[in-house]
C-alpha cells in the first residue's frame, strides 16, 4: 500500500522544467480581481530555467515583465534574456497578462487596487513568491524588471511589495500611481502625472514599508519616446529617490544635483545620472538619446526593440549585480 501511495503521489507531483528551457505555470491570488475588467484574478507565467542549475545554490531570479501588444515570448526573444541567464546562472520569471483583462495586452497599472499592490500586482507576487519556493531561490537576490505598462507595473511592485525585491529596473515607463482610469492613463503618458500624486505614492509606499526601506531603481527611457514621454522618467527617478529617504527634493519634475558616471567604454557619449540617499544609490538615470518607445539594444526582429542603441539588457543584469556586490 505504502508503495501504490508513493507511486500516485510521483505521479500527480510536477516535475520541475529541463535545464535551459521554458516552462508555463499559472498562479492565483485572492486578491487578484481588477476593478477596470471582469478578469479572473490568475496570469500564466513562463520560467525559464538555465543551463547548468544544478550546479547552482541559491540561485538569483530576475521577474522580466513584458509591455503592451507584447507575449512573454516575444519579450524573451527581443531582450535575449535566456541567453544571458545561461551565462550568468539565474531564473527568469515572465508574466503573461490576458487578454480577458487588457486587449491590447497591457498591464492594468492604472487600476486602483492593482496600484494598492491589489490586483495584477498581487498575482504577480503570487507568481514570485511560488518560484522562490519551489527552487530555493535567494531571497536576496531577486530582481525585477519590465518595458512600457510592465515597467509601471514593476515600479508598482517595488514600491508596495518592497521586501521581495533587492533592485528595480523600469524602461519607456511610468510612475507608480501616475492614473487610476484608462483615460488619466493615456494624459499621463503623453503628459506625465499631476499635482504631485506621484510623489505622494512614494512617500505613503515607504511609511507603509518603514523608515529602513531600500529599492535602488534603474531608470532607462528614450529622449524620442513619444508613447510614454520622457518626463516620465524623471518623475520615477523622484519616486524612488523619496521612497529611499531623500525629502529635500526640488518642486514639480525638477531632479536634484546628480553624480554622472559613463555608462560603458563601448557605449560612447552615454552617461547615467546617479541619486543617493546618504551612502546607498537610490535611482540611477539613463535618457538615451534618439531611442523611441523600444527596449535599447534588444532585437530588431521584434516590434518595441531597436539594437542601435546601448544593449538594455546588460545594463540592467550590471545594475542588479552590482547590488549583491556592494551589499
Amino acid at each position: 500500500m505504502k508503495r501504490l501511495f508513493a507511486r500516485l503521489a510521483g505521479l500527480l507531483r510536477r516535475a520541475p522544467p529541463a535545464p535551459g528551457r521554458f516552462s508555463l505555470s499559472r498562479k492565483s491570488s485572492i486578491h487578484g480581481f481588477l476593478n477596470v475588467a471582469p478578469a479572473p484574478p490568475w496570469r500564466e507565467y513562463l520560467l525559464y530555467v538555465p543551463r547548468g542549475i544544478e550546479a547552482l545554490k541559491r540561485p538569483p531570479l530576475v521577474v522580466w515583465i513584458h509591455g503592451c501588444r507584447q507575449e512573454p515570448e516575444q519579450f524573451a526573444l527581443g531582450t535575449r534574456i535566456a541567453r544571458l541567464a545561461d551565462a550568468r546562472g539565474f531564473l527568469v520569471l515572465l508574466p503573461r497578462q490576458s487578454r480577458l483583462a487588457n486587449s491590447e495586452r497591457c498591464w492594468n497599472w492604472f487600476d486602483r487596487r492593482t496600484a494598492a499592490g491589489n490586483g495584477e500586482t498581487a498575482i504577480v507576487a503570487a507568481q514570485i513568491e511560488e518560484v522562490i519556493d519551489k527552487f530555493a531561490i535567494d531571497p536576496a537576490r531577486v530582481y525585477l524588471a519590465g518595458l512600457s505598462s510592465g515597467a509601471t507595473l514593476a515600479a508598482t511592485l517595488a514600491l508596495c511589495r518592497q521586501e521581495l525585491f533587492s533592485a528595480v529596473a523600469i524602461h519607456s515607463g511610468l510612475p507608480a500611481g501616475a492614473a487610476f482610469d484608462a483615460h488619466d492613463a493615456a494624459r499621463a503618458m503623453s503628459e506625465g502625472p499631476r499635482g504631485g500624486r506621484t510623489d505622494a505614492y512614494a512617500l505613503e509606499a515607504r511609511a507603509a514599508a518603514g523608515p529602513s526601506a531600500r529599492m535602488p531603481a534603474l531608470i532607462l527611457h528614450g529622449s524620442a519616446d513619444r508613447t510614454v514621454e520622457p518626463v516620465n522618467a524623471d518623475h520615477l527617478a523622484r519616486q524612488f529617490m523619496l521612497f529611499n529617504g531623500m525629502t529635500d527634493l526640488p518642486p514639480g519634475s525638477a531632479l536634484p544635483p546628480a553624480l554622472t558616471r559613463a555608462v560603458h567604454p563601448r557605449a560612447f557619449g552615454y552617461v547615467m545620472s546617479e541619486y543617493y540617499a546618504g551612502q546607498r544609490l537610490a535611482a540611477r538615470l539613463m535618457t538615451i538619446p534618439g531611442l523611441g518607445h523600444a527596449w535599447s539594444g534588444g532585437d530588431s526582429a521584434f516590434e518595441f526593440f531597436d539594437s542601435r542603441y546601448p544593449d538594455a539588457t546588460e545594463l540592467v543584469w550590471e545594475f542588479f549585480d552590482s547590488r549583491r556586490r556592494r551589499s
